[in-house]
């Protein structure tokens, strides 16, 4: 088998894609088959998932608030009893990758149509990918009935999405972008939308913190985030992935911020192993012979979000635990590892050392 064979499955999922989109969402929930339709989304965005739910026409809504980190089993019980009082035969959900999580949870035990409402750059509406935590463990599963059967990308919802959180959602997608780089079943295809999506993300995230209105800076970091998630769904996750799985699911760390403080380092760490990867970050990023994590790490720093674990919330006393979970039923990774790397990995992360 030649460096050119590869086989590739493209994604079921229906987007659309544009501003003022939610106008069309009742038009996409029709068409899905959806009368009836359980509105997923967090307690903070409630209002946006209720303003999206006046857009629905004749397909009627009941409202479920109930989406939080990580996706805890019995967030999703409580969701689908929701559901049932509501007799609803189809799902919506309205937010980031909890809302879109929760949406995939229920969706995945009814078999219901998913139509997802991104207002993030966290990118799950694209993969056909649960993570669900349940006793402080954050498992995942992967099938094609995960994945949503439309999205609706509106970039006028995600204006209203804090400067700082931008920053951080657009760093967790840049981190499906530069891992689906050197997955152990990438391909050229992947690889083209992978770099785009990191072009389109250095540009938007400076230009977001800068001027959080600018549409030019949403829509581009909209895109990206399309097409990050897209790599996501597209190919397998490894050593960055089981590490934010197991900071965010066991400890209790927010998702993106975990992401953003973690890619640099995981990027250090593997980048002799895959060279050609780390030149496809330069040339997206036009960084020159720049180390691509230490300039993913000014990019994160320039735009106030956190470069350690400490400040979102680790203790010290934790990681020895941490690294203890992230070497059981390991993620394939480019490069070897073993407990004592991965302690030494996130001692610095922890410090927010150079990576």
């Amino acid at each position: 088998m030649s460096d050119f064979d590869f086989s590739l499955q493209f994604s079921s999922n229906r987007v659309i894609f544009g501003s003022g989109t939610r106008r069309l969402v009742g038009q996409q929930a029709e068409r899905l088959g959806m009368s009836n339709a359980l509105v997923v989304s967090t307690a903070e965005q409630q209002d946006m998932a209720a303003d999206v739910a006046e857009h629905l026409g004749t397909v009627r809504a009941a409202l479920c608030p109930r989406a939080v980190m990580h996706t805890p089993k019995d967030i999703t019980d409580l969701a689908m009893a929701d559901l049932a009082r509501a007799s609803a035969n189809g799902i919506i959900s309205v937010g980031g990758g909890s809302a879109i999580g929760l949406g995939k949870a229920v969706a995945l035990r009814t078999g219901l149509p998913h139509l997802a409402v991104p207002t993030t750059y966290a990118g799950s509406e694209m993969t056909p990918i649960l993570g669900e935590t349940k006793n402080g463990i954050k498992t995942t599963q992967r099938a094609p009935s995960i994945l949503p059967a439309a999205t609706v990308y509106d970039v006028e919802l995600t204006l209203g999405l804090p400067t700082t959180l931008s920053v951080t959602s657009g760093m967790n997608a840049m981190a499906h972008a530069v891992e689906a780089l050197y997955a152990q079943d990438g391909n050229p295809i992947i690889s083209l939308m992978a770099q785009e999506a990191i072009s389109n993300l250095m540009g938007a995230l400076p230009l977001i913190h800068r001027y959080p209105q600018s549409i030019d800076g949403r829509c581009l970091a909209l895109q990206g985030a399309w097409l990050a998630g897209s790599c996501l769904g597209s190919v397998s996750m490894s050593i960055h992935h089981k590490l934010c799985h197991v900071l965010g699911g066991s400890f209790d760390l927010p998702h993106a911020e975990t992401h953003t403080v973690m890619l640099p380092y995981v990027t250090g760490f593997v980048s002799d192993a895959v060279p050609q990867a780390m030149k496809r970050i330069q040339r997206a990023a036009n960084l020159g012979d720049r180390s691509p994590a230490k300039a993913i790490q000014d990019l994160a720093r320039g735009c106030g979000a956190p470069t350690n674990l400490a400040q979102i919330g680790m203790n010290a006393d934790q990681l020895d635990r941490a690294a203890e979970l992230a070497t059981l039923n390991p993620y394939w990774s480019p490069k070897p590892f073993d407990r004592e790397t991965i302690r030494h990995l996130l001692q610095n992360a922890f410090e927010g050392t150079t990576p």
